[in-house]
């Protein structure tokens, strides 16, 4: 969404999307102790392999294993809709691409699916549940090729990894 036209956006339309825009950055940045403290107490992590993780305590553990463990790729995402569910309730669904270390590309083997469920918590937005569903699209080889070549349009608008339009 476009600066001017994000500034007429309900208050919750533009609370999810910097909420996930700022969860990209975080990933980016491999900081599992800050991206940890976007979720609220008692939230919900599903890994993109699908993994459950619950608590924001587990969702740090579970993050500094991850970038412990390897060099991640950088996300760049594209927001594909908002919803506001309820007053302080927000559901946001994006589709995002990696790029790997040492790379300017993404790899379309591992493009997602993300889902993000958002609540005011006093005056601050958390994440309730972030969801990485691999955009597998099995058999239809048409819609993975679009999906990556949209992604890769939002690679060359953002200059890098981590977009979150």
């Amino acid at each position: 969404m476009q600066d001017s036209k994000l500034a007429h956006a309900p208050a919750g339309e533009r609370a999810a999307r910097e909420l996930y825009a700022e969860f990209l950055r975080l990933w980016n940045q491999r900081d599992p102790e800050q991206l940890s403290r976007l979720f609220g107490r008692n939230a919900n992590l599903v890994g993109f392999d699908g993994s459950p993780i619950d608590g924001q305590e587990n969702i740090e553990v579970h993050l500094r294993e991850v970038f412990g463990s390897h060099q991640t790729a950088a996300f760049v995402g594209k927001v594909r809709e908002v919803r506001v569910l309820a007053p302080g309730v927000v559901l946001l669904r994006a589709v995002a691409g990696m790029v790997p270390p040492g790379s300017s590309d993404l790899n379309p083997a591992v493009n997602t699916i993300h889902t993000l469920l958002a609540t005011s918590q006093r005056d601050r937005w958390r994440v309730e549940l972030f969801q990485s569903t691999p955009a597998a699209f099995h058999g239809r080889s048409e819609a993975a090729a679009a999906l990556t070549a949209e992604l890769r349009k939002e690679l060359e608008l953002s200059g890098s990894g981590s977009s979150g339009s």
